[in-house]
């Protein structure tokens, strides 16, 4: 790639250059000359010149971003040219700021009286004359800078500043060579901006530099840093532009009223929805909310308030048109007017109005869905017609809904929140569809879905996988008397224990803990015999079995090997007697009523027949609940030893367990981890990063099940008190994602079985999942990401979340962190800015964007938005930073 050579020596070169050369080869391009030091090179050697040089490097920068947002404009919507042109505008103005803070450092070292500060000028001008990683472009971001500099040291008549000045000057003249090489594409970019550039165009030389750019910048992470993420199109499920609710899922409807805000029945329809913990939407007719003038003023009503109400509640509020006028007749400027005034008055009322329409009486035209497309509006119909509008008979009302709902099982059912009878209907209605196990879907920011159970429903996975009641046995065995002492196991133990009563909702009751004394053989086996064998667990329940400790193998006279995990109470002389077989655990677990069950072994044995894993089609979980499961992953066979050597204190294979339940181990994203996704993710990477070979497998009796752990959603705002890895741990999970990345995702995992073969695990098929899965499940990755400090990476997972759902405050919040953990301050308070216009009473929120204006420098913010904090949360875990840092201010 070219790059300029010194402007004062070399020219006539430059110039020769730019106007033959073209974007030929780098080598023919730049003449011989001394290789001139990079930025990061010039400031370390000459630290008086690296506050300059910083403040040219942001200068720079923010030139480029311009550039880059701007260059393909063409290609760019309507509406993506004027957020471009926006956030543009907002870089130009940052950097007429950065030109006179940089004029301001100028001034202080031309005042200054030490010999050197010419030198040190002279380090600039290196810099931006011959630094290595300029290009020709690059340079024009200093042209400003450089008639400042050449303007104010022409005041000095020493001789040093003379020689300074007539070098500016040559450099000046250069820049002015290389602006009319690029006359057209700078015009074209920067001339919105109040600047013109009398340039010429050198077409290839410029594509070349915009193909350097896209290198290091792109549009979106540009938009991304001044607090915009564009969402993907709103989906279109149903048809292009139409949503009728036949594509929800299985058993899930969608409540919606219109014709309103009504004084009082809107207020009677949101107790209900209250009471019942369900989600509605409503779409309301303009004229109720108020009234816009031909000059777009705005002029709400008394019932704006019921409407604004909603928004701050949750629900979503809709556009059902200015005068619920027949829309399907009506064109051209009445069309729009009925349209566009109503969301104006929406927007008004709350800019968090959602982008739905409904046609009254569900007439419409082309030139009616053509107009909501321009606007950003998705028109919401429905397949369930309560007949409320006709129908004065609350209880007909009732039974027309659930027939309805019975044919069609799933859908958008239509109310009016206007009439007493729809009152009376809808908790009738509730009732039934609770009963009857329907879910209900709210607007999400980009399509319907059902944002969580409803209150009363259970914690854990019972609802997805069918499990009633969990049970654990979690052993740790570190202090045994004969065989020799252990480090993590213990430890290893409570951390499963935490892990399931905690993160995967496992009853504390239901999970037996037996460590070190506790351990005994018959302690093992009473807590297996008499709290889960026989009829003791349900048809439907689950149990996981934990065990770190010894394990051995004995040769049996007929050659096969048996292994056995040792109790604490165990002799080495005795085991075969005094230690607990496989045939054991094999009979405990047939004993079982429990439907899925899993062994988890951190322990090397080997000996126990296994046979296949489970099922992996698309319908996994309506087959999985037909099978019963009997599981067994171990640490290794009966020639390794356990790793015990893992980050925090843990075995290695116990790290990567932990690891693999905190959610690395959905391999499908599903939001799932089966057994199967278990060991496929386990086994590969301790492999990876010990000497042992995990196995795996079902044994003897199983039908072929999976055992089901469902993710939970992440309720975590970052902030300074979470906690992140280790840099051990961080090192160690670097390299099992090293030897996760090497793989095929969708390939077969090959492991091995305990009998010494070789096993190919499938991941059963993830089925649909909806766009607020998708973003939980981005925002949980970008959580992992974050605990092990991987900024850049985690930046990209919150913005995804964004993408898919832009009402998101938890990936909002998310987001900015990451930008305040990267010293990036004013990123972050835009972030977390955005954050709190989604969620206002969010306390943390108010806590990160104080520290993030604390380190703008605003103090005024700052001030407000920690005295916000400990308006909502004076005794939250931040209060004392938050009147620590109010001190100072």
């Amino acid at each position: 790639m070219p790059r300029a050579p010194s402007f004062r020596l070399f020219l006539p070169s430059l110039l020769l250059t730019l106007l033959v050369a073209g974007c030929g080869d780098k080598d023919a391009q730049a003449p011989a000359a001394v290789t001139q030091p990079s930025a990061q090179a010039a400031a370390a050697a000459d630290p008086a010149a690296a506050p300059l040089l910083g403040a040219l490097q942001k200068q720079l920068d923010g030139y480029r971003r311009i550039i880059v947002l701007l260059a393909d404009e063409e290609q760019q919507s309507a509406a993506d040219r004027t957020t471009s042109t926006r956030i543009g505008q907002q870089l130009f103005h940052d950097g007429l700021e950065q030109r006179g803070a940089i004029a301001t450092q100028f001034d202080t070292l031309l005042r200054g009286t030490s010999p050197q500060r010419f030198a040190t000028l002279g380090t600039v001008l290196d810099y931006i004359e011959s630094a290595p990683e300029l290009f020709d472009a690059d340079r024009l971001a200093f042209r400003e800078v450089l008639r400042d500099l050449h303007e104010r040291i022409g005041a000095d008549s020493s001789l040093p500043a003379v020689k300074l000045h007539q070098r500016i000057g040559e450099d000046l003249e250069a820049l002015d060579e290389i602006e009319r090489n690029y006359n057209q594409e700078l015009t074209r970019i920067f001339s919105r901006f109040e600047r013109t550039r009398a340039i010429e165009l050198k077409r290839e030389k410029w594509d070349d530099y915009i193909a350097h750019l896209h290198k290091d910048y792109s549009r979106e992470a540009i938009l991304r840093d001044y607090g915009v993420i564009e969402p993907y199109p709103m989906s279109m499920k149903d048809s292009d532009r139409e949503i009728f609710g036949r594509d929800l899922p299985p058993k899930t409807v969608v409540l919606t009223f219109d014709d309103g805000p009504h004084k009082a029945y809107t207020d009677e329809v949101v107790a209900i929805l209250k009471r019942y913990d369900v989600p509605g939407v409503f779409f309301e007719v303009g004229r109720n909310l108020g009234k816009v003038d031909t000059d777009g003023k705005v002029s709400l009503g008394p019932m704006a308030k019921i409407s604004r109400n909603l928004m701050e509640e949750g629900y979503a509020v809709g556009n059902h048109s200015l005068t619920h006028a027949q829309l399907s007749r009506t064109t051209g400027d009445a069309l729009r007017q009925q349209v566009l005034d109503t969301d104006t008055l929406l927007k008004d009322v709350d800019s968090k109005r959602a982008p739905l329409f409904r046609f009254p009486y569900g007439a419409r035209n082309a030139e009616g869905l053509q107009l909501l497309n321009e606007a950003g509006l998705k028109s919401i119909m429905w397949n369930i017609d309560s007949m409320d509008w006709a129908d004065p008979v609350p209880e007909s009302i009732v039974q027309r809904v659930l027939d309805q709902v019975n044919k069609e099982q799933r859908g958008i059912i239509l109310f009016h929140d206007i009439h007493d009878r729809a009152v009376k209907a809808l908790p009738q209605i509730l009732d039934r569809l609770i009963a009857d196990g329907y879910q209900f879907a709210g607007w999400n920011g980009r399509d319907f879905s059902v944002a969580r159970p409803r209150k009363g429903s259970d914690r854990d996975a019972t609802v997805t996988t069918g499990y009633e009641k969990s049970w654990a046995i979690v052993v740790g065995i570190d202090n045994y008397a004969k065989w020799p002492k252990l480090e993590y196991a213990s430890h290893d133990a409570q951390a499963v224990a935490d892990t399931l009563t905690g993160q995967f909702g496992f009853p504390s009751s239901q999970v037996i803990v037996l460590k070190n004394e506790q351990a005994t053989r018959n302690n093992i086996l009473a807590a297996f015999h008499d709290r889960l064998s026989d009829d003791r667990t349900g048809r439907n329940d689950r149990v996981f079995v934990f065990f770190a400790g010894h394990g051995a193998t004995r040769q049996l006279a007929s050659g096969r090997d048996l292994g056995y995990i040792i109790p604490v109470d165990s002799d080495p002389k005795e085991f075969a007697t005094d230690a607990i077989a496989m045939t054991d655990i094999q009979n405990i677990a047939e004993s079982m009523q429990a439907k899925h069950v899993i062994f988890v072994m951190d322990a090397c044995y080997s000996g126990l027949g296994l046979t296949r894993g489970g099922p992996s089609s698309s319908s996994f979980l309506r087959e999985n609940a037909r099978r019963s499961a009997r599981q067994m992953l171990t640490a290794g066979g009966a020639d390794q030893q356990v790793a015990d050597a893992g980050p925090n204190g843990h075995s290695v294979f116990t790290w990567v367990l932990l690891q693999a339940l905190a959610g690395k181990g959905d391999l499908n994203g599903d939001g799932l981890i089966t057994g199967t996704e278990l060991a496929a993710y386990v086994a590969p990477a301790v492999s990876a990063v010990s000497q042992q070979t995990p196995a795996f497998g079902s044994l003897p009796g199983s039908q072929g099940g999976e055992f089901v752990f469902q993710v939970p959603d992440s309720q975590e705002y970052l902030n300074a008190d979470t906690r992140q890895l280790t840099a051990d741990a961080i090192a160690l999970n670097n390299k099992v994602d090293a030897a996760q990345g090497a793989k095929n995702s969708e390939a077969p995992v090959t492991v091995a079985d305990l009998q010494g073969g070789k096993a190919k695990l499938v991941v059963p098929t993830a089925g649909p999942a909806s766009d607020r899965q998708r973003s939980q499940q981005a925002n949980d990755r970008g959580l992992q990401l974050y605990r092990e400090k991987r900024y850049d990476e985690a930046a990209v997972q919150f913005a995804e979340a964004l993408k898919l759902r832009p009402d998101f405050a938890q990936a909002a919040n998310n987001l900015g962190f990451v930008y305040y953990r990267q010293q990036r301050y004013a990123e972050a308070a835009r972030w977390l800015e955005n954050t709190l216009k989604i969620d206002p009473s969010r306390a943390v929120a108010h806590l990160n964007l104080g520290d993030a204006y604390f380190h703008v420098g605003d103090k005024a913010k700052a001030k407000q938005a920690y005295t916000t904090y400990l308006a909502l949360q004076p005794q939250g875990s931040g209060a004392s930073q938050a009147r620590a840092q109010l001190e100072k201010l």
